[in-house]
């Protein structure tokens, strides 16, 4: 196979509707809660009294009203951490709220979180971790049957899951050997119960981690991986034209869908990353701690959501069960500077007309706007769901007050959704595709 024709191959790579349902997300909010809350450390022992959990004040509304208020769309909580702890009553496990003091072992965080979330309109998930410190058959191959049957308690009690939250952290267990996780089986199970879940994973099959957790992105961010790194998603292509060995690959290199390394690979996946950051230092909630400036929280979503990611802003609760209010007030800041910036599409209603030459993959969009505008923004979207993403570079140019284009921006990929930040005053836009896998398709430009 040619290199011309695998990257044709490579631009049909597209999304499942689950996967497109999870992008449409963007924003979504992740709640790390448990025996840690109360320790004021980030990884248990697996040795804690359950009669140390007991948030009085708890508040889940709280905690879904001001993740709204900063734009979140969804909301994962930590079902189990590595300590094993459970914030649900389970059947297969002693560790659990069912012996805490807290609503005399009746309550049911998971649950409560999961009524809030449907009560505000937003989306549920969990975080169940696979590493379990308390359970004394990890370890073993029983574990999996174990950690199966919890999973399916999530799965099926707890109405409509919009995400489950896998992780690769793995210890070793009483017998000194670490535990082999039976990740295929586990995907199976979501498959079956939550059909339209997304799955994160170092891994896949829907989500991969962007390999950091500094809120960090990549320059370019392709959803288009070698199927070395996600091996749970579905392979979509054949193997590169050219024979070589990317067992080497993981998250954190820089350039995980570059055309240098998908026409070595064995077959291509689509599984979009997501940025995962906490809103202070730590994930569990240290008294001592601020919260992030407003400043990094928008840089974090401008180069995630904005970046072919997606962005996913841990907010710890306090011991009480509630969120500390500088949390609250920070959280409401970055949804204030958000209307701000994207509250008037200034390309709205305007004529955009698209050159572009057939079988050619470079293409030009022209916006002609309702006279001269000060933009700040431009957002620009590939319709992957259709034609998969494709867009390898491209320039934005804007026409001055002498009718002269002057380039305000130059980019990589778009994917998802690619948001520009620019400083331009003018009347007519240029977005020039200068490499494209395939002939590329916008949806409507939006300008800000």
């Amino acid at each position: 196979m040619s290199i011309e024709s695998y990257l044709r191959e490579a631009a049909a790579v597209r999304p499942s509707e689950r996967q497109m349902m999870w992008y449409d997300t963007e924003f979504y909010a992740f709640i790390h809660f448990g025996v840690n809350t109360f320790t004021d450390r980030e990884w248990g022992l697996g040795d804690e009294d359950p009669a140390i959990f007991n948030p009085v004040d708890l508040d889940c509304d709280q905690w879904v009203e001001a993740v709204k208020a900063a734009g979140a769309k969804g909301l994962v909580i930590t079902a189990k951490h590595h300590d094993g702890f459970c914030l649900w009553p389970s059947k297969y496990t002693e560790h659990s709220v069912k012996n805490s003091p807290w609503k005399n072992g009746r309550g049911d965080v998971v649950r409560e979180a999961a009524e809030a979330c449907r009560k505000g309109g937003i989306k549920f998930g969990f975080y169940l971790s696979p590493w379990d410190r308390n359970c004394a058959l990890y370890g073993t191959d029983e574990y999996n049957d174990y950690y199966k049957a919890q999973l399916t308690e999530l799965l099926t009690e707890y109405g409509d899951v919009f995400m489950v939250w896998f992780d690769g952290a793995c210890g070793e267990g009483p017998n000194g050997k670490k535990q082999v996780y039976d990740f295929k089986g586990y995907i199976d199970l979501v498959r079956k119960y939550q059909p339209n879940a997304v799955i994160f994973n170092d891994a896949g099959p829907d989500v991969r981690w962007i390999g950091n957790e500094s809120g960090t992105a990549r320059f370019a961010e392709w959803a288009v991986t070698p199927c070395e790194l996600t091996k749970f998603a579905e392979v979509q292509t054949g193997p590169g034209p050219l024979k070589g060995d990317l067992s080497h690959m993981y998250n954190t290199l820089p350039d995980i869908g570059a055309m240098s390394n998908i026409l070595y690979s064995k077959g291509l996946c689509f599984c979009g990353s997501e940025v995962d950051m906490s809103i202070r230092p730590g994930w569990f909630y240290h008294s001592v701690e601020e919260p992030h400036s407003l400043e990094r929280l928008m840089r974090t979503y401008m180069t995630s959501v904005g970046g072919n990611a997606c962005f996913h802003l841990n907010v710890p609760p306090m011991p009480n069960g509630r969120l500390d209010e500088r949390d609250v007030v920070r959280l409401r800041e970055l949804g204030d500077a958000l209307k701000e910036a994207f509250g008037t599409n200034l390309a709205a209603g305007a004529q955009t007309v698209r050159h572009q030459e057939e079988g050619c993959t470079q293409g030009m969009y022209e916006i002609s706007l309702d006279g001269q505008k000060e933009i700040s923004y431009v957002m620009l979207k590939e319709n992957i769901r259709e034609k998969g993403q494709r867009v390898e570079s491209f320039v934005i140019q804007a026409q001055d007050e002498y009718g002269r284009w002057v380039q305000i921006y130059a980019g990589t990929v778009i994917g998802h959704k690619r948001i520009c930040k620019v400083n331009a005053k003018t009347g007519t836009l240029r977005i020039l595709i200068t490499a494209a896998r395939a002939e590329a398709e916008l949806l409507p430009i939006e300008v800000y």
